[in-house]
């Protein structure tokens, strides 16, 4: 009996001990990963904030390149966010310091407080004015609508995307193209006037009132009638099905630089940076669907392959120095294009790299309806940016990751030389010193700190909270 108990007994203890350490186990782990996630989450954040500063810097980086630039016709922004993973590189892991080495020719490690120790960072920044912004017809004017379904109606005019709207959309319901660009456009005007998308049309139409589509659901919602707030609130549109996403809002999720549509960004393209996919869009807007490739899948495809073949052969390099130069491309030189006040005149198009592939390729002129406004509506430098940052742990065979994506606009933002410049002037204002570079008499003619200029600038307190640093302003955040 005595035995039997004892068997008893540790056969108890045993289960017991078994369960204990199952339960320190599980709470041990989830300790390491809570300590993990928080560190890869502010190896994430250090990876936006020096995207910020790398972004932030490119004007004093293109001043170093004045001599370069003077050969092609003028200065360009370096799209130097396209390689931010290998330039922060020496900021980043051993993997990342590595990549930085190969890239500079230099070693790191002979550096002081460089390289991340016990955590890493993925990074991909992508210039949100590459994409076409449907937010733009959150302004409410008629020209923005007009703009927004032009552009929306170049984008899936193409006869090789008719299937995608024959077929019933997941709630039962026929959305053709017109219908799919007015339900886009509603959601973020603010008035209550259906929009047409009819952009064949040359006169003014009466618009009718927006459809109770939404009501009529299973589970009903109201339209908003405001700006979108995230790429991923075109779910909630009508006609955007799966299809329809994965055809033309995001190709590749891990790839973002494929999107081609945005909910950010100034409004206009940049056609340095803009995919082929979007430039095939705008071109299609700009000729009213009536150049060759927005007919014909195959003229489309030529097309495509050409701009493909162009940023393959020139990767990272802006192409066009302003807008002129873009519309002269692709008129190639049937129509001389103006150039723009107090830049380069726009290249010829024996010379411009886009105008000989497509000739070579047998792509005939582009016929421009309105060259001037196409030429409002583009742009060579971007000013939004989205950054996606990936924070990661590696402890033995575990890895914790936090994803952050941020998106920063640098409209208005000050670059890191004038905000230097700033400062030293207001600590000589304050010190009665001139500051470098500037004349005692000027700096004699700074008010002190303490007089009613300072009440008139406190008054403006919530205005200096919103003027952007020369870091810009985030206006969206979101950690997953």
């Amino acid at each position: 009996m005595a035995l039997i108990l004892v068997l008893a007994a540790l056969t108890v203890l045993t289960v017991m001990l078994t369960e204990i350490q199952d339960e320190s186990s599980a709470e041990f782990g989830s300790a390491l990963s809570a300590r993990d996630a928080l560190v890869a989450e502010y190896a994430a954040k250090s990876a936006v904030n020096l995207s910020r500063l790398l972004i932030a810097a490119e004007p004093t980086i293109r001043k170093s390149l004045t001599l370069i630039f003077a050969l092609v016709g003028g200065p360009r922004q370096v799209p130097v966010w396209q390689y931010a993973d290998r330039i922060l590189g020496a900021f980043n892991d051993s993997d990342g310091v590595d990549s930085f080495a190969a890239l500079a020719g230099v070693d790191p490690k002979l550096g002081k407080n460089l390289g991340f120790k016990g955590a890493g960072f993925k990074l991909d920044i992508v210039d949100e004015d590459s994409k076409i912004n449907v937010n733009q017809a959150a302004r409410g004017t008629a020209a923005s609508e007009t703009l927004v379904a032009q552009q929306i109606m170049g984008l899936i005019s193409s006869p090789q995307y008719n299937s995608m709207f024959e077929g019933k959309d997941a709630d039962g319901q026929y959305t053709d193209r017109r219908a799919l660009c007015s339900a886009i456009i509603d959601w973020a005007d603010p008035n209550q006037d259906q929009a047409s998308c009819d952009v064949t049309s040359a006169t003014a139409q009466q618009a009718g009132a927006e459809d109770s589509f939404y009501q009529l659901l299973k589970k009903p919602y109201q339209r908003k009638n405001a700006a979108f707030d995230s790429l991923e609130e075109l779910h909630r549109v009508r006609g955007i099905s799966d299809d329809f996403w994965t055809t033309f809002v995001d190709p590749d999720p891990d790839k973002p630089s494929k999107r081609i549509l945005t909910v950010w960004g100034q409004g206009t393209i940049n056609v340095n940076t803009a995919n082929p996919q979007t430039l095939l869009a705008l071109v299609c807007q700009a000729s009213n669907n009536t150049a060759l490739m927005c007919l014909d899948a195959n003229e489309a495809q030529k097309f495509l392959m050409a701009l493909t073949m162009l940023q393959s052969f020139m990767p990272g390099l802006p192409v066009f120095a302003n807008a002129s130069d873009f519309i002269s491309a692709l008129q190639q030189g049937s129509t001389a294009a103006a150039g723009t006040p107090g830049q380069p005149a726009p290249t010829t198009a024996g010379s411009s790299p886009v105008s000989m592939i497509m000739k070579a390729m047998g792509i005939q002129p582009i016929p421009l309806l309105a060259p001037a406004q196409l030429k409002n509506q583009i742009t060579t430098e971007s000013k939004v940016f989205s950054i996606y940052a990936t924070g990661y742990v590696r402890s033995g065979k575990r890895e914790t990751s936090v994803h952050l994506h941020a998106v920063v606009d640098f409209r208005g933002a000050p670059t890191p030389d004038q905000v230097a410049s700033q400062i030293a002037a207001q600590i000589a204002a304050a010190t009665g010193q001139a500051a470098p570079g500037a004349s005692s008499a000027a700096a004699a003619t700074q008010p002190p700190p303490n007089s009613a200029n300072s009440a008139s600038s406190a008054l403006q307190g919530i205005q200096a909270a919103l003027k952007p640093g020369s870091g810009g302003n985030i206006v969206y955040y979101r950690v997953d």
